[in-house]
Order: C-alpha cells, then sequence, then structure tokens
C-alpha cells in the first residue's frame, strides 16, 4: 500500500511543487493539504494520514503547534517540519512537540521522499545540513513554560490579531484574552506588544513574513 501523506503550507508554490515532485513516486500518495494550522489539525483528523509535511510558520496556529496537536490526537500520523530556520531552537521545538523529521526548506525538494519512507517506518529524519550540529544536548527553552493556550495566543498577538478576534478564534471571552496577554508579559518579563512580537518572532511561533 502507498504511504499516504498530507501537505500543510501557507505557499500554494511550496505546496503545489511537493505535490507535483511526490505523484512521481508510485508509492506515494497525497491525500490533501492545508494553507493554515488549524485547518491541517482538522483535516489530518479526518484524513489519518501516514504522514505530515508541516510548515513551521503556518498563519493563526503555527507548525509546532499544530504538530503538538496532531501528535496528541493522531498518533499514528508521524509529522516531519518543513522549515527555513537552522536553528537549535526551531529544531528543539520541533522535536519536543513529537516532529519526526526536521527539513530545511533549501534542501526539502532533494530529501522530501527520503524523509518520508524514513519516518515511515519508525525512523528520525534531519536534513543533512544540520544533522551533526543539533547532536549536542540543548537548553530548554523559555517556550516550555507557557500552556498550549498561552502560546496559541502569543502568536495570534504577535500576528496582529486583536484581543476580540483573538476570542473569536478560540472560543474565549476578550477580556480573558486580555487577562493572558498580561499574564504572558509578567511571566516572561516582556514589555508590551512590541517585545512581545520579538520574543514570538526569535523562539519560532511566528514569523517576519
Amino acid at each position: 500500500m502507498p504511504i499516504t501523506v498530507f501537505i500543510a503550507d501557507d505557499h500554494p508554490l511550496i505546496r503545489d511543487g511537493l505535490r507535483s515532485l511526490l505523484v512521481a513516486h508510485a508509492n506515494i500518495q497525497i491525500v490533501g493539504t492545508a494553507a493554515d494550522g488549524r485547518t491541517a489539525v482538522r483535516e489530518v483528523q479526518r484524513l489519518q494520514p501516514d504522514v505530515v509535511l508541516m510548515d513551521i510558520t503556518m498563519p493563526e496556529l503555527n507548525g509546532i503547534e499544530a504538530t503538538r496537536q496532531i501528535v496528541e490526537r493522531c498518533p499514528s500520523s508521524k509529522v516531519i517540519i518543513l522549515s527555513v530556520h537552522a536553528t537549535v531552537e526551531h529544531y528543539y521545538q520541533a522535536a519536543r512537540a513529537g516532529a519526526w523529521g526536521y527539513l530545511l526548506k533549501e534542501s526539502a525538494f532533494e530529501e522530501v521522499a527520503a524523509a518520508i519512507r524514513t519516518v515511515h517506518v519508525g525512523k528520525r529524519f534531519v536534513s543533512t545540513r544540520i544533522a551533526e550540529a543539533f547532536q549536542t544536548k540543548l537548553d530548554a527553552s523559555p517556550i516550555d513554560s507557557l500552556s498550549r493556550r498561552e502560546r496559541e495566543i502569543l502568536q495570534l498577538v504577535a500576528e496582529g490579531q486583536s484581543s476580540a478576534k483573538i476570542a473569536t478564534l478560540i472560543s474565549i471571552s476578550p477580556k480573558t484574552v486580555e487577562t493572558y496577554r498580561s499574564r504572558l508579559m509578567q511571566k516572561l518579563g516582556l514589555h508590551g506588544l512590541c517585545d512581545m512580537v520579538k520574543f514570538a518572532i526569535r523562539h519560532g511561533l511566528t514569523s517576519v513574513e
């Protein structure tokens, strides 16, 4: 039976490019795509693919948070993170979220088929260029001190969403969103929206795009 694959990336060219590349492999079948993290989680739950290719910087719900939710809800689906970031912080977050693979986008088209086959048989896969750099022990990240809801709200705040919009997206009250914002700034030692945005970018919750 073919390996079923789901592609989640907010760039249509990346989604289409990966699809075109992978359909040439007889043992790989693309079963769906998504352009944001929330849709990806929902569709993966519905389709139950063997492997998920997940962009790390997705709108509304980033790839790391989407991976955490997929691992919790669909443990049989193995996630491979697609990233432009060759940093210890981003790799650390992907590994902690439960990703089985970490591919740099610059080499993804050369390595993606091998990565899919590798994780499908229960082995880890990391892009060749960064494999050696990430063999050392990684220190704990300040992200680890945040709850899933706190990480989710921090990303949405950093993306410029209003408290009212955030409240609608995650089904809580605007007042509760404001409480979370204040708690986040206090917990992380941040002073205002600018600091929150910088923190979110630095720790891989969102991007500068």
